[in-house]
């Protein structure tokens, strides 16, 4: 667990005192990401005009193609050159131009703050690049930490929803729509008191402390107080008692049609292998504790109970894909081994949420 020792914590609050973008974006990677841009695989409707082309035809000044003329068309439309060259009505259709919402949702629940290298550090330096690349973009980027909330005494402090400290009675915290390069810093701040919730600046406090609540309870919160339009990126372990079928219906209904929401599962290569954590002590007579809910179980890590144990989570894996496909989310899985770099510019452009 990264967070298991105080010279670590230690290191994590210093670092990101001296620059959360620096401590959760690599400068060589940043620098990268300016040629790539998030991509829906919907026609989606944005609320202000902004810089980007979108799939739907409108009535901006940049001609994009003709259609034949059909009744009720607006008269305004109509190409006469054509007309008066050929006897046939054509309309002219233009490229219309429009803003795209990326929303970043990191689940900061107990499990998620386990593992080596740890899935929460992991999730947040992954949603910190896919902010980076939208704010690059001019899109509205705007954040939630689920099992998070604001801390009331930093309320005031930054611009954060819900404003009111009755409201804050969410179990999550989020971070208002941003846009512009600028606002990465502000990005990077409300993901860094997620992963620790004493971190802040000198002149600009903020702390997120723990929201208890399951991870059905939390996606559910979340979707009904509306994601809008756009894209909804949710990196989660998607480890919950119950199972998290609950809180992925509640996402796939909110605003169908309108929300490309992308489910990545991550996942620590120990989960996946216990074999991994053999150095670490996973082995002979255990009692393990679960992370989420405190209950204590005492195991004999055995060859066999290793390879029962993979076919479960294999059986996991491969249901959540199936249900979130079944919804009409867009599943892609990632362990946090692997290099920001490569899940950004190889996994996510393969998956389509990048191009």
């Amino acid at each position: 667990m990264l967070v298991g020792t105080d010279p670590v914590r230690s290191k994590i609050r210093e670092s990101f005192a001296r620059s959360p973008v620096d401590a959760l974006l690599d400068p060589r990677l940043a620098a990268r990401l300016e040629r790539l841009d998030v991509f829906s695989r919907k026609i989606l409707s944005g609320k202000l005009l902004g810089e980007r082309r979108s799939k739907r035809r409108g009535r901006s000044i940049e001609f994009d193609d003709f259609r034949d003329y059909t009744p009720g068309d607006d008269l305004r439309h109509i190409d006469w050159n054509a007309y008066a060259r050929l006897d046939r009505l054509f309309i002219k259709l233009f490229r219309e131009e429009e803003d795209l919402a990326l929303h970043l949702v990191v689940d900061a629940s107990p499990s998620m703050d386990t593992g080596n290298p740890n899935k929460l550090l992991f999730a947040l330096r992954l949603a910190t690049a896919l902010g980076a690349i939208g704010l690059a973009n001019q899109n509205r980027v705007s954040a939630s930490v689920l099992g998070r909330r604001v801390a009331p005494k930093t309320l005031a402090a930054i611009d954060a929803s819900p404003p009111a400290a009755s409201s804050n009675q969410l179990p999550f915290a989020s971070l208002r729509p941003l846009r512009g390069r600028t606002s990465l810093h502000a990005l990077a701040r409300f993901f860094a008191a997620a992963l620790d919730p004493s971190a802040s600046t000198n002149s600009e406090p903020l702390s997120l402390v723990p929201a208890p609540a399951d991870l059905n309870t939390s996606l559910r919160s979340l979707a009904s107080r509306g994601l809008g339009r756009g894209i909804c990126v949710v990196m989660s372990d998607f480890l919950d008692e119950p199972g998290v079928d609950a809180g992925l219906r509640a996402l796939a209904a909110t605003d169908p049609g309108v929300m490309d929401i992308y489910c990545l599962h991550v996942l620590s290569p120990g989960e996946v292998n216990p074999e991994l954590e053999r150095d670490a002590g996973l082995q002979g007579d255990l009692r393990l504790t679960d992370a989420e809910t405190g209950r204590a179980r005492e195991v004999t890590v055995s060859p066999a109970l290793i390879a029962r144990y993979r076919r479960s989570v294999d059986r996991f894996c491969a249901d959540l894909r199936a249900r979130c496909l079944s919804l009409g989310l867009a599943p892609l899985r990632v362990t946090t081994d692997a290099p920001i770099e490569r899940v950004v510019l190889d996994s996510l452009r393969r998956g389509g949420l990048l191009r």
